[in-house]
C-alpha cells in the first residue's frame, strides 16, 4: 500500500513507480501532482485500488491502464485530463467503481465499456464527451449509480438501459439527448433519482413513471415534453422532489393536486401551458417547502388554504393571471423566506399581515395593480434584504419605519404614485435613481433625486439630524467643484508617479486628451475613451450589468473585440462629479495590488461628463446572483464553492500580509466577489478600502454591507484586518448554506462552536445540491470550522487570513477555538 493522500506533494509521478510490482493500493489523491500520468503504472498488474483524483494531471488516460486486470476502483476525477476514454478500459473486468468526472475528456464513450459487468458506480460527468450513449451500457447489470450529466451526448436514451435492474440513480441532465423516454425504463423498479433535465426530449411524459414506487426525485425540466401531466403524485408515494418546469405541458393544474401527497416537499411546474385555478385545500401537502408555478396561465385567486403549509419556505406564483387581494391568512407562513407574486392582476391594499413573515428574505409584488399605502409593518420583516413593489398604484410615502430595516440591501418602488421623503438607510442611499423614478414626488438624498424642502421632511426627532445635514449641503454645494479640481491635481501627481514607477502598474500611456478629459490606459497606447462611449451608447441601460451605491457597471465590447467592464461613477443632475473619494480610493487600491484573485484595473478616466474605471470583464458575474439563482446554482457544486473560498482567502491574505501597509477591503460580501468561466474568484469593489496605518488609530466610519460587518464596529469603530476576517467568515457560511447565515450566526450565542459546526453540516448545507461525498464532506466540514472561527465575536480570537489561506490550501482539519 502506498498512501500519500491529502498532502502537499507536487511535480510528476516518477516512472520508477513501476518497480513496486507488489503494490495493491495507490492513493495520491488531493495533492498537487501534475504532468502526464505515467503509462508505466500499467505494469502494476497486482493493483486493486488506484486513486489519483484532485490533482493537476494533464494529457490522456494511458492506454496501458488496460493492463490493470485486477483493478476494482479507479478514481482519476477532478484533474485536467484530455483526449478520449481509451477502448482498453474494457479490459478492466473486475472494476466496480470508475470515476473520471470533472476533467476535459472528449470523444465518444467506447463500446468496450459494456464489458465491465461488475461495475456498480460509473461517474463520467462534467467532461466534453459526445456521441450517442452506447447500447452496450445496458450490459452493466450490476450498475447502481450512473452519472453522465454535463456532457454533450446526443441521440436517444438506449432501450437497453432497461436491463439495469439494480440502478438507483440515473443522471443524464445537461446533454443534447432527444427523443422519447423509452418504455423499458419502466422496469427499473429500484430507481430513486431520475434527472433528465436540460435536454431535448419530447413526447408525453410516460405514465409508467408513476409506477416506480421507490422514486423520490424526478426532474424532467427544460425539455420539450407535451401533453397533460400524468398522475405522478397519486402512485409515487415516496416522491419528495418533482420538477417539470420549462416544457410544453398543458392541462388543468387542479388535477395535479387532486391527490394528497404527504412526503412531497418541492414542486416546480413553471414555464408550461397549464390553466385552471389552484386548489384551496392544501392540508394533504403539509411537507411542502417550495412551490413554483410561475409563467403558466393559471387564473383565479390566491388560495387562503396555502396558509396551512407551515414549513413553506419558497412560494413563487408570478407571471400568471391571478386576481383579487393577497389573503391576510398568508401572514401565518412564518417559515417563508421567498415570496413572489409579481406579474399578475392582483389588486387591493397590501395586507399589514405581511409584517408577520419574520423569516422573509425576498418579497416581489411588482407589476400588479396594488393601491393604497405601503404597510409600515413590512419593516418588521427583520431578515428582508430585497423588496420590489414597482409598477403598481401605491400612494402616500415610503414608511419611515423602513429606516430600521438594517438587513435591506435592495429596494425598488419605481412606477407608483409615491411622494415625500425617501428614508436614509443604506439600502436607499446605495440604490440607483432608477429604482425610484416615475413616482408622484419623491425627494431625498439619492444621487440624481431632487432634495427635499423642509416642508417635505418629517418633523420627528429621528430626522432632525438629516434635515440639518441637507441644509448645510445646500449652502456648500460649490465645494464639490473644488473637490473635482483637487482630483485633477491628484491625477497630475499620479501621472508623475507612473512616469517614475512604470513597473508598479504596467500602464503604457498617459494621455491628457483635452482640458476636460484625463485618461490613463493600458490598451497598447490607444485612447479608448470614445470607443467606450460608443460601445455603451453613452451608457445606455441595456448595457448595465450591475448597480451600486457609487456607480453602475456596464459591459462594453470595444472595436477591437475586447470585452471590458466599465464602472461609471454617478453624477449629479447639474453635471458635477460626485463620489470622488470612492473614485480615488479604488484607483489607489487597485494600482498597488497584483494578485490573481483581485480584479484587474485596465484604465481610468476623469471627465466633466463621465468618470469611470475600466476592468477586466468576468463572464459569470457576481457570486451573490449565482447563489440566489435556483436554476444556475446547480452548476456551483461543492468543489467549485470551496475553490471560490480558497481564492478569496488567498486575495485577502495577500492584502493583509503581502502589502505594506496592509490594505483592508471593508466590504467583503458575495456581491463583491466576481467569477470567471472556470469559477475562479476575484475580489472587486475597492471603493471604501483603506490602508492600515500602524502610526494612526485607524478609526473609521460606518461602511460596508450590513450582515457582513464585524460586530465591534458597532461600538468601537476601530478598523483592523480582523474586520475583513469576520466578513470572510460570513461569506464562507453563505457559500456553504446557499443563503445569508444571519439566523445561524445569531444562534451561535447559545451554542458552542463544535455544536454549531455539527448543526450546520448536518442540517444547514445548501439543499439545492446533493450531499457531498465523504471526501468532499471532510473539506466542507473544514470550511465550516474555519468560518465559525472567523465570526468569533472577539476580534483577537479570529484567525489571521494567512492562517485561513494555509488551512484551506492544506485541507487539514485543525481549527480550534481562540488559539490564533
Amino acid at each position: 500500500v502506498l498512501d500519500l493522500f491529502n498532502n502537499f506533494f507536487y511535480g510528476t509521478i516518477p516512472v520508477h513507480i513501476a518497480n513496486l510490482s507488489q503494490l495493491t493500493h495507490i492513493d495520491f489523491g488531493t495533492n498537487h501532482f501534475s504532468g502526464h500520468i505515467p503509462p508505466e503504472i500499467g505494469q502494476l498488474t497486482s493493483l486493486q485500488h488506484l486513486y489519483l483524483s484532485d490533482n493537476i494531471f494533464s494529457g490522456c488516460i494511458p492506454l496501458e491502464f488496460g493492463n490493470l486486470f485486477n483493478i476494482s476502483k479507479l478514481l482519476i476525477s477532478r484533474n485536467r485530463l484530455t483526449g478520449p476514454i481509451p477502448t482498453t478500459i474494457g479490459n478492466l473486468t473486475k472494476i466496480t467503481k470508475l470515476s473520471i468526472y470533472s476533467n476535459q475528456l472528449n470523444g465518444s464513450l467506447p463500446f468496450s465499456i459494456g464489458n465491465l459487468k461488475k461495475m456498480n458506480f460509473l461517474y463520467l460527468y462534467e467532461n466534453n464527451l459526445s456521441g450517442s450513449i452506447p447500447l452496450d451500457l445496458g450490459n452493466l447489470n450490476s450498475l447502481v449509480e450512473l452519472g453522465i450529466q454535463n456532457n454533450s451526448f446526443t441521440g436517444p436514451i438506449p432501450s437497453s438501459l432497461g436491463n439495469l435492474h439494480n440502478l438507483t440513480i440515473l443522471y443524464l441532465y445537461n446533454n443534447q439527448l432527444f427523443g422519447f423516454i423509452p418504455l423499458e425504463l419502466g422496469s427499473l423498479k429500484s430507481l430513486e433519482w431520475i434527472d433528465l433535465s436540460s435536454n431535448h426530449f419530447s413526447g408525453p411524459i410516460p405514465s409508467f413513471l408513476c409506477d416506480l414506487q421507490n422514486l423520490t426525485k424526478l426532474s424532467l425540466s427544460k425539455n420539450n415534453f407535451i401533453g397533460p401531466i400524468p398522475n405522478i403524485l397519486k402512485n409515487c408515494k415516496n416522491l419528495i422532489r418533482l420538477r417539470l418546469d420549462g416544457n410544453l405541458l398543458h392541462g388543468n393544474i387542479s388535477h395535479v393536486f387532486s391527490t394528497y401527497h404527504q412526503k412531497l416537499n418541492y414542486i416546480d411546474l413553471s414555464d408550461n401551458k397549464l390553466y385552471g385555478e389552484l386548489p384551496n385545500n392544501w392540508s394533504g401537502f403539509k411537507n411542502l417547502t417550495n412551490i413554483r408555478i410561475s409563467n403558466t396561465n393559471i387564473t383565479g385567486r390566491i388560495p387562503t388554504g396555502l396558509a396551512e403549509l407551515k414549513i413553506l419556505g419558497d412560494l413563487d406564483i408570478s407571471k400568471n393571471h391571478l386576481i383579487g387581494e393577497i389573503p391576510r391568512e398568508l401572514g401565518k407562513l412564518t417559515s417563508l423566506s421567498k415570496l413572489n407574486f409579481s406579474g399578475n392582476n392582483l389588486d387591493g391594499n397590501l395586507p399589514k399581515e405581511l409584517g408577520k413573515l419574520n423569516g422573509l428574505e425576498t418579497l416581489d409584488l411588482s407589476s400588479n395593480s396594488f393601491s393604497g399605502l405601503i404597510p409600515k409593518e413590512i419593516a418588521d420583516c427583520s431578515k428582508l434584504w430585497s423588496l420590489n413593489l414597482s409598477r403598481n398604484m401605491l400612494t402616500g410615502s415610503i414608511p419611515h419605519s423602513f429606516e430600521d430595516m438594517i438587513s435591506l440591501t435592495s429596494i425598488d418602488v419605481s412606477y407608483n404614485e409615491l411622494e415625500g421623503h425617501v428614508p436614509e438607510s443604506n439600502a436607499f442611499k446605495d440604490a440607483s435613481i432608477k429604482q425610484f423614478e416615475h413616482n408622484k414626488g419623491l425627494c431625498g438624498n439619492i444621487t440624481g433625486m431632487q432634495h427635499c424642502e423642509l416642508s417635505d421632511m418629517d418633523h420627528s426627532g429621528t430626522n432632525r439630524r438629516s434635515k440639518i445635514v441637507k441644509m448645510i449641503l445646500g449652502s456648500v454645494g460649490g465645494a464639490l467643484s473644488l473637490l473635482f479640481a483637487i482630483l485633477g491635481i491628484y491625477f497630475v501627481y499620479y501621472k508623475k508617479k507612473i512616469d517614475t514607477e512604470v513597473q508598479t502598474i504596467e500602464v503604457q500611456t498617459v494621455e491628457p486628451i483635452n482640458s476636460d478629459l484625463f485618461c490613463i490606459w493600458d490598451f497598447d497606447g490607444k485612447n479608448v475613451y470614445d470607443d467606450i462611449i460608443a460601445a455603451t451608447e453613452e451608457f445606455d441601460d441595456k448595457y448595465c450589468i450591475g448597480v451600486g451605491g457609487f456607480g453602475s457597471v456596464y459591459k462594453a465590447v470595444l472595436s477591437t473585440g475586447q470585452v471590458v467592464a466599465v464602472k461609471k461613477f454617478y453624477s449629479r443632475e447639474d453635471g458635477e462629479q460626485v463620489n470622488l473619494k470612492s473614485f480615488s480610493a479604488e484607483i489607489h487600491a487597485l494600482t498597488e495590488l497584483r494578485h490573481r484573485n483581485i480584479v484587474k484595473l485596465y484604465g481610468i478616466c476623469s471627465h466633466v461628463r463621465h468618470s469611470f474605471l475600466i476592468y477586466e470583464y468576468l463572464q459569470r458575474g457576481c457570486l451573490e446572483k449565482l447563489l440566489r439563482n435556483d436554476e444556475e446554482v446547480a452548476s456551483l457544486d461543492w468543489i467549485k464553492r470551496i475553490k471560490i473560498l480558497k481564492g478569496v482567502a488567498s486575495a485577502l491574505s495577500y492584502m493583509h500580509h503581502g502589502c505594506t501597509p496592509p490594505l483592508i477591503h471593508r466590504d467583503i460580501s458575495s456581491k463583491n466577489i466576481l467569477l470567471d468561466p472556470e469559477y475562479e474568484a476575484y475580489v472587486a469593489d475597492f471603493g471604501i478600502a483603506r490602508d492600515l496605518n500602524p502610526n494612526s488609530s485607524n478609526w473609521t466610519t460606518h461602511a460596508g454591507t450590513y450582515g457582513y460587518l464585524a460586530p465591534e464596529l458597532a461600538y468601537t469603530m476601530r478598523l483592523t484586518e480582523k474586520c475583513d476576517v469576520y466578513s470572510f467568515g460570513v461569506l464562507a457560511l453563505e457559500v456553504i448554506m446557499g443563503n445569508h447565515p444571519g439566523e445561524f450566526i445569531s444562534s451561535l450565542g447559545t451554542s458552542s462552536s463544535s455544536s454549531a459546526v455539527n448543526i450546520l453540516v448536518t442540517d444547514r448545507l445548501d439543499k439545492r445540491l446533493s450531499p457531498p461525498i465523504p471526501k468532499i464532506f471532510k473539506e466542507v466540514v473544514l470550511v465550516v470550522k474555519i468560518a465559525v472561527a472567523c465570526i468569533n465575536t472577539s476580534p483577537e480570537c479570529r484567525p489571521k487570513m494567512d492562517f485561513v489561506c494555509h488551512e484551506l490550501s492544506s485541507c487539514l482539519v485543525k481549527v480550534s477555538d481562540c488559539i490564533f
